[in-house]
């Protein structure tokens, strides 16, 4: 089976696997969704998901995310680790939307990655989920094990999978095939166990063919 058949009969399984597969952050706009995806760094969705309500609570603007004081927010959202780095970040890019775009979420890949504490894996999610716009696919460490277990790329590094994968998916589906990935790979292909015997995606996946647990 070639890369891009692999990719067809996947486009085609996923969907039937992952009927409901979303974003497991909660929001409510996207500048909630924004700062929940900063969070989200090194730190699970679970947790995340407990701290946004009482920092979205505390600042229900971008105004008050640029004001709220640094060691406020730190204390707030210290359990999402990094917390100072994250912190900072939060501050700077709300006064950068106030300042550069009218306090409001630019809808574009450049706008959105150059804002402080935004990357392009970050600018895709949200680009993705709170504007339904598909740039990119959100390369995280679970689409990342599970695109090279898959031999959708050779490669390790996030930017090289995703122009790999842009390229096996049709761009409508980039969004959807990130929620897709991240629901196999934490429910059936973990990184340390991953769970060959059941899996639904075992007759396509090379590494289960292999034994492989990498």
């Amino acid at each position: 089976m070639t890369r891009k058949e692999r990719a067809e009969a996947l486009l085609k399984l996923l969907p039937e696997i992952y009927p409901d597969a979303h974003c497991e952050l909660v929001f409510s706009s996207p500048l909630e969704l924004l700062v929940a995806t900063i969070l989200s760094a090194q730190c699970t969705d679970k947790r995340v998901n407990l701290v946004a309500p009482v920092l979205f609570r505390r600042c229900q603007t971008v105004e008050a995310f640029a004001a709220i004081p640094q060691g406020e927010l730190e204390k707030i959202i210290h359990s999402t680790g990094f917390f100072r780095n994250k912190a900072k970040n939060i501050r700077a890019m709300a006064a950068a939307l106030i300042a550069e775009h009218g306090g409001r979420v630019p809808r574009t890949l450049a706008d959105l990655a150059a804002l402080p504490g935004v990357g392009r894996k970050t600018a895709n999610v949200v680009l993705g989920n709170a504007f339904q716009i598909n740039e990119g696919v959100v390369v995280d460490t679970h689409v990342g094990r599970l695109s090279q277990r898959l031999e959708l790329t050779t490669f390790s590094d996030p930017v090289h999978i995703e122009r790999d994968l842009v390229k096996l998916f049709p761009r409508e589906r980039w969004t959807d095939l990130s929620h897709w990935l991240i629901f196999h790979g934490r429910r059936r292909c973990m990184a340390r166990k991953p769970d060959c015997t059941d899996c639904e995606l075992r007759a396509l996946c090379p590494s289960a063919e292999k034994g492989s647990s990498s």
